[in-house]
């Protein structure tokens, strides 16, 4: 039985472009509404968005976190991170995430 929380969203389209021993890359689309679903982040990693965009972060403990992303400007996070990320916009947004193998959490 799985122990993530039913969804009530779209789910965000995640699509693998690179991985090695290294890193992974991985391209992230949304829709307006979609999410990630609950995860947690086993590298450090860094994240480009491809579209300017709304992001809200659901976090442990019920808190959350608006980010205003705007496109072509990085942002990075450590290993051990936990969120659910939710396209709050009103457009689609899109984000390529590099997570660093070499830097686990």
């Amino acid at each position: 039985m799985s122990t993530e929380p039913l969804r009530c969203r779209e789910p965000a389209t995640s699509t693998l472009q690179v991985e090695d021993e290294h890193v992974r890359v991985t391209r992230w689309d949304f829709n307006p509404g979609a999410e990630t679903g609950w995860h947690r982040h086993g590298w450090y990693y860094v994240v480009v968005p491809v579209h300017d965009g709304t992001l809200t972060l659901e976090l442990p403990g019920g808190q959350t976190m608006v980010a205003e992303l705007k496109a072509g400007v990085a942002y990075s996070r450590l290993a051990g991170t936990e969120h659910n990320v939710v396209n709050t916009g009103t457009a689609p947004l899109s984000f390529v995430e590099t997570e660093l193998k070499g830097l686990p959490g």
